[in-house]
């Protein structure tokens, strides 16, 4: 019998970023997206250096996110907010303990509504819900990026249309 490790992917993009700026051009283009702000999950994958948090900062640039953007590697989450709509941005590299989860409030973030943002998503798989998007993204040379968007639900399917 065939044993499937992850849900049903809906519909799947795959692309190339040859340099940071195509990495920003698509950032933007997803920012002006109706659909992105009210209540999205997007997961990040990739080795170290690939881009994730380059492309987080891209879009929550591209989103009017003023002042600095800090990667949150330490704190595990930095909470934004752009015209009323909350905006949370996960590292979860040092995520060990699924207690944290309930202890930080995570279940409470993810639970409503706002964008968010997730590095390393496999360190938190066991508590983390079904992501509308999984960008997956390799280093191709110095510059240049291999990029696939998989969706996950109908939301996310409707993003990769916008």
């Amino acid at each position: 019998m065939l044993s499937i490790d992850h849900p049903p992917i809906l519909e799947t993009r795959s692309l190339t970023w040859p340099d940071e700026a195509a990495c920003a051009g698509f950032a933007a283009r997803l920012a002006q997206s109706p659909a992105l702000l009210p209540s999205t999950f997007i997961a990040l994958d990739g080795p170290l250096g690939a881009g994730k948090t380059t492309f987080v900062r891209h879009l929550l640039r591209a989103l009017g996110v003023q002042g600095r953007i800090k990667s949150p590697t330490y704190a595990v989450m930095e909470p934004y907010e752009i015209d009323g709509h909350a905006i949370s941005h996960f590292d979860f590299y040092r995520f060990t303990d699924a207690r944290e989860w309930a202890d930080a409030g995570f279940r409470d973030v993810f639970a409503g509504p706002g964008l968010k943002l997730a590095e390393w998503p496999d360190h938190a798989a066991p508590v983390l819900p079904l992501a509308d998007w999984r960008l997956q993204i390799e280093p191709l040379d110095t510059d240049a990026r291999s990029v696939t968007v998989h969706a996950f639900t109908p939301h996310g399917v409707v993003l990769l249309s916008s």
